[in-house]
């Protein structure tokens, strides 16, 4: 097995920070915070996070949140759940969590809680068990968890399970490796994993691996790289 090109990653991951001008880049203007947070982590666990110049990155951070406490993809745009995480996630990489105003943050979180236990990502009021493991996650990263109705969370997450074990993004949705990710991660922040069928979800993951070794996201679909790392993130031992 050849060795690990870090250099050549951190060399890209930089190069993509500054083509502002690109096409590419001005599409994604309003995901850059998102962006942001991956090109972030990976430097990060190349161990490269000191390539990237902290102050700066910070002080942009602290541009993109909203007078209503969330954070939007960038400057001037509209504040979602997503960005917010992010934010957050990127100023934990940086060991600086404590320069925000954690209940003015945790405050905005709330407020997107409905009364079913479900999450909008934003005040436009679109649904989805994504933005529930999202401000389940962030409100444990600024210990603010207990701001929510925790049991109304978990009883909208286990009302999105399916016969086959998997989770859909509402009610009666199709099973997705992602939505699976997102659901089981917020029962495991939750204290509430005993709610996940084990031996069930664990075959209809395993059945996500196609001929080719690559794993889909749901049946008949291809293969996916990235169905990888949400297949393997969550342990489902017998204990």
């Amino acid at each position: 097995m050849g060795e690990l090109a870090a250099d050549k990653h951190v060399k890209y991951i930089i190069s993509v920070e500054k083509k502002k001008d690109s096409f590419e880049s001005v599409v994604m203007e309003h995901l850059r915070l998102n962006g942001a947070y991956w090109g972030l982590t990976t430097l990060d666990i190349l161990g490269k996070l000191d390539a990237v110049d902290e102050e700066d990155v910070i002080s942009w951070i602290l541009k993109c949140q909203d007078e209503s406490g969330g954070f939007a993809g960038n400057i001037g745009h509209d504040p979602h759940v997503l960005y917010t995480l992010s934010a957050v996630q990127v100023l934990a990489l940086f060991d600086k969590v404590d320069i925000l105003d954690a209940d003015k943050v945790s405050n905005y979180i709330v407020g997107l809680q409905n009364e079913d236990g479900s999450f909008s990502g934003d005040i436009w009021g679109e649904v989805d068990t994504r933005f529930s493991y999202i401000a389940i996650c962030c409100l444990s990263i600024l210990q603010r968890l207990d701001k929510i109705n925790v049991d109304k969370a978990v009883e909208y997450i286990v009302s999105c399970k399916n016969l086959d074990g998997g989770f859909g993004c509402t009610p009666g949705g199709e099973s997705h490796s992602g939505q699976i990710f997102c659901c089981v991660g917020a029962l495991a922040i939750a204290g509430a994993l005993h709610h996940v069928d084990k031996d069930l979800l664990g075959w209809w993951l395993c059945e996500r691996q196609v001929k080719s070794g690559g794993l889909n996201g749901r049946p008949e679909k291809l293969p996916d790289v990235g169905l990888l790392l949400l297949v393997g993130s969550f342990k489902l031992d017998h204990d």
